[in-house]
């Protein structure tokens, strides 16, 4: 079963090496969320505030001086005041007048003064007669203008609201000032701001709240992973998607191109990943069938395609979060790779049975030579032995004389010596010849052409139904003829089995196709049509003289090495 992926990275967290211990601050991803959500609303809330509540306090004490203006206006319009001023004891009638006017609208005082600024009437009896004191009177009875002022009096620093008294004639008589004090002032105001002020706190209060809240939520969301973790598993996932050897590339729920890893980008011929990511699938792979997967969610293992001129094999996978498909996955691996190891292993497996056929066949002489020599047949048994001896040094006189290349001689004679074991007679015309040695490349591809095309040929004739062995004319044969004489090389090789059907001719070198029964059948001739291409040639099929099939394939005489270097 696939594990959980907080196991996963539980796991990994165990098996990574310990880091320098961090600082607690730096070291918790949520404390570092909750503090950095939090001090920022705070801040905000607390600018916001102070701005909101200095606005309110302005407003508030200019309201209070507005109210000392009207106040002091009230007073010095009321005409009893007016009047008493032309009295011999103006302070008699207008203490009283001031008195109550103070009591009645809350203000700390109410004086009245004279166009000289001598007190009519004062909250404290005995200061009347007095000069008034803060020296702000100018404006009012020189300029007879009504106003706000701070100024420090009698009583203390006050708010006063300051206005003249004008008699009948519009002349300036005296002067009415209305005074708050200050710290009253600030009182009210503390009192009228406090309620803004509790609010901001409890807004910084819900705001840390709300930030621990989604410290948490984000912690959980990242698998309570730290930052420096998750670029940690971020750096190592990329250096393995990277390092693999299979290619991989994703797609997001859109059909875009969100992954490409190194060896995809060599299948697709990409120099650089930014060329393909965001890019729509479509353009640059449009077979890859990844809208099939993102459309009905099915996976698909082990599909053939080609990506390029790559032949690859490729397994399509959905990725789904909260049951919803969010993209797509797909991870190929060149099918050439595989198909060369089946070769490599195929060859292998035909060097053992080689081996083991040489042994067998060798041990059954070395019996029959021991049995002649135990019944004191010298003769016989010399004359067998030079009879095998002659077989093997015609066959290596000829492979010497006529096959420059040792690679390939060692090849044609070990498949001399298979095809004998399987009792089939393998011929080599007497004009086949190759006179120059072949370049590595050249000893790999005649190596792949004539093992698949002689093992096929032996497969076909030891197939072939009807035959009569008592007539050496219908024991299975194959034929082979080579040459490097014209301006390519000639390969062909025929055989007495069934042949080919007509309705298969089209088919015979697809991939995956084969006549014959099994698995990991179709490969050879699929695998020799496909080095014949690459190697400016072809491979063509007709019938056999020996009435089975005829195998043609015509090479680049370019494998073969120029006579200066050999």
């Amino acid at each position: 079963m696939t594990a959980h992926p907080k196991d996963a990275i539980a796991e990994v967290r165990r098996l990574r090496r310990p880091r320098p211990r961090r600082h607690w601050l730096t070291r918790s991803f949520r404390v570092q969320v909750m503090l950095l959500v939090g001090v920022l609303l705070a801040a905000m809330l607390l600018a916001q505030g102070a701005y909101l509540n200095h606005r309110k306090a302005e407003i508030i004490s200019d309201q209070m001086g507005q109210r000392a203006l009207a106040v002091a206006r009230s007073v010095a319009g009321v005409p009893e005041l007016v009047e008493a001023f032309a009295e011999a004891d103006p302070s008699a009638t207008i203490q009283p007048i001031a008195e109550r006017i103070r009591r009645d609208t809350g203000a700390r005082y109410v004086v009245v003064g004279n166009a000289d600024g001598i007190r009519y009437s004062h909250p404290l009896p005995e200061r009347i007669g007095l000069p008034m004191v803060g020296g702000d009177n100018d404006r009012a009875l020189i300029g007879g203008e009504s106003y706000v002022s701070e100024a420090e009096g009698s009583l203390g620093e006050a708010m006063r609201g300051k206005t003249p008294v004008v008699d009948a004639e519009g002349t300036i008589i005296g002067i009415v000032s209305v005074g708050f004090m200050l710290d009253r002032v600030a009182l009210d105001v503390g009192r009228h701001t406090s309620l803004g002020w509790w609010l901001v706190a409890a807004m910084i209060t819900l705001g840390f709240a709300g930030a621990y809240g989604l410290s948490h939520h984000l912690k959980r969301v990242i698998l309570g992973l730290e930052p420096h973790e998750i670029a940690r598993l971020a750096m190592e996932k990329e250096a393995i998607l990277q390092s693999i050897h299979e290619g991989i590339l994703a797609v997001n729920r859109e059909g875009e191109i969100t992954l490409v890893n190194q060896q995809a980008r060599r299948f697709m011929d990409l120099p650089e990943a930014r060329e393909a990511l965001g890019r729509p699938i479509q353009e640059l792979v449009p077979n890859s069938r990844l809208l099939e997967v993102l459309e009905n969610g099915e996976q698909q293992f082990d599909q053939q395609m080609w990506l390029g001129d790559h032949p690859v094999v490729v397994n399509r996978v959905p990725v789904r979060h909260a049951g919803e498909i969010e993209g797509a996955v797909a991870t190929f691996r060149s099918r050439r790779e595989i198909v060369e190891l089946s070769d490599a292993l195929t060859a292998a497996s035909r060097d053992v049975d080689m081996l083991r056929a040489q042994a067998h066949e060798f041990s059954n002489k070395l019996y029959t030579i021991s049995g002649l020599l135990q019944l004191d047949r010298i003769q016989e048994a010399l004359a067998l032995i030079h009879q095998e001896s002659e077989r093997a040094q015609a066959q290596m006189s000829f492979l010497m004389g006529h096959v420059a290349d040792p690679v390939i001689s060692g090849t044609l004679l070990g498949k001399l010596t298979r095809a004998r074991e399987l009792g089939v007679a393998l011929e080599i015309d007497d004009q086949s010849s190759l006179s120059l040695p072949l370049t590595s490349t050249g000893q790999e591809v005649l190596m792949t052409v004539l093992g698949n095309l002689i093992d096929n040929a032996c497969d076909a004739a030891r197939q072939g139904a009807g035959h009569d062995d008592s007539k050496r004319d219908d024991r299975p044969r194959v034929r082979l003829f080579f040459t490097d004489l014209g301006e390519q090389l000639l390969i062909e090789v025929e055989d007495n089995g069934p042949g080919v059907p007509p309705a298969e001719l089209a088919r015979i070198f697809e991939e995956g196709y084969s006549t014959k029964p099994g698995r990991h059948r179709g490969i050879g001739l699929a695998l020799v049509a496909r080095l014949s291409a690459e190697h400016g040639g072809a491979i063509t099929l007709e019938e056999s003289e020996l009435g089975g099939a005829c195998f043609t394939v015509v090479l680049d005489r370019s494998l073969c090495r120029h006579p200066a270097v050999v």
